[in-house]
Order: structure tokens, then sequence, then C-alpha cells
């Protein structure tokens, strides 16, 4: 397989049918980074058809100087805060409530996360339950969590995204944690 720096070069100049195999190479990272973002399965699943839209059309515009993964991630994070933006009011689900209706299968999940690194670790079914629980936290924790564990960016990075001081980015981060990790334990403790 071709690598993606000719990849990239083949669809901008004009196979555009090359650009599929960036979709099968980065569809589970971006759809991941919208269920994060989005806590919903199927506006997910839109949006990510949507990143992988824009990425085609502004293609020529990618320059190389992060990986594609990167670019297409940075793509998928402001698309999602866009669609944040328009969203109608909808009902939040209550993270107590979805521990309670999918604690088991929460509980499979984190066993399935502690297996082999070289093994796919999550079913669609684990990732529309982790977009569900993502959704289920405060918009702040859920933006967080995105960026570092999802996007894996750096701190720097984050800060420079959210305005704020290196400092702010680590104690919003350790408290977005530590709310999800109470959150579970309580579930988990109780089961």
């Amino acid at each position: 397989m071709r690598d993606e720096k000719e990849i990239i070069q083949a669809v901008v100049h004009g196979d555009a049918e090359a650009f599929a195999d960036l979709v099968r190479a980065h569809q589970a990272r971006v759809r991941l980074a919208c269920l994060v973002w989005l806590g919903n399965a199927e506006e997910a699943n839109d949006s990510a058809q949507d990143v992988f839209i824009k990425a085609f059309k502004s293609l020529d515009g990618f320059k190389g100087e992060a990986s594609f993964l990167t670019w297409i991630l940075r793509i998928a994070d402001n698309h999602c805060r866009d669609v944040l933006r328009t969203r109608t009011t909808r009902r939040a689900e209550s993270l107590d409530a979805l521990l309670a209706e999918k604690g088991e299968a929460f509980e499979g999940l984190l066993a399935r996360s502690a297996g082999a690194a070289d093994s796919p670790l999550y079913t669609p079914a684990d990732l529309e339950l982790l977009g569900r629980f993502f959704a289920a936290l405060p918009q702040d924790d859920r933006e967080i969590l995105a960026l570092r564990e999802v996007e894996e960016l750096p701190y720097e990075v984050i800060a420079e995204k959210l305005f704020c001081s290196l400092d702010a980015v680590k104690g919003r981060l350790k408290r977005a944690r530590q709310n999800l990790i109470e959150k579970c334990e309580k579930f988990l403790v109780s089961a």
C-alpha cells in the first residue's frame, strides 16, 4: 500500500478514488472523536462523513506539517464544535442513569480495554457506549477529555485552543478524569 503522502498527492492530482484508502485508515478514530464530542451514534456517523467530505474538499490545503490523522481530527474537532453550537437543546442523559442501565456493558468494555494492545479493543457497540458516557459528562469535561484522550493533543496545544494556561489545562483534565472515575467507581462499588 502507498504511504499517506503518496495517496494525498494522487488525490490532489485527480485520483479521487485514492481517498478511500485514507477513509479506511482513519474512519474509526474520526468516528470515535465525533462520538466523544456528540454522544450520539447517528449524529457521530453523519458528522464523520461530513468531516471526510470537508477533508477531501480541502486536501490541496494540507501542508503535511502534521500527520494526516492530526489534521483530520482537527477538522472533526471544529466540525463537532459547530454541531454543538447549532444543536437545539436536547435532554442530556444522566451518567448515573446510564451506568445503572449499561453497567454490565461498561464493565465488559473496561475488561476489553485491559486486553492486548495489538487486538482491536472496541466493537461498534463499545464505541456507542463510550460516546454515551462522554455525552453524559458536563461539556467542559467532555471537551478537555476529547482534546487530550481522543485527539491526543499535547497540553500546550490544548492551552492554545482553549485560550488558557498550561496549569489550567492540567487542572481541568485532572478534574474531568476524577469526575469520570468517581461516577464509574460509584456504580461499580454498588453493583
